[in-house]
């Protein structure tokens, strides 16, 4: 996974300097058809036939986070959603901005009816 460039630069503003950094409250999970790139823009995020982003909870062991509950996406409904390849973590329901994105390890293809699940602990986010 990897921070966008706009949370790159909070999360040094917020290690290095006293400047003021606004935190996210929420976490939200967006899927993606094309690649969002470290820009948090550029990607094609699904859209329509019951779609919508699933909130998030995350805890924090060592350097890595992971998801405390399972994320289940509303099942695809009056068409197919496409090729899910990508992920995204924003801080918005909708709109508002990534925080942080990656490619999933195997594409998957939601097609009408089909539900796209995370399980609990399959989410990580690890800083290195």
């Amino acid at each position: 996974m990897s921070l966008t460039n706009a949370f790159e630069t909070s999360t040094l503003k917020y290690l290095l300097t006293t400047d003021s950094v606004t935190r996210p409250t929420a976490w939200y999970v967006g899927l993606f058809t094309s690649d969002p790139t470290d820009t948090g823009v550029a990607g094609t995020e699904v859209s329509g036939n019951a779609y919508a982003r699933t909130v998030a909870t995350f805890s924090v062991t060592g350097n890595t986070a992971s998801n405390t509950s399972g994320v289940e996406f509303p099942a695809a409904n009056g068409g197919d959603w496409g090729t899910v390849g990508w992920i995204g973590i924003m801080d918005a329901a909708s709109g508002g901005n990534m925080i942080i994105h990656s490619s999933l390890v195997t594409a998957k293809i939601i097609a009408d009816g089909d539900v796209f699940r995370i399980p609990t602990g399959d989410l990580d986010v690890t800083l290195d």
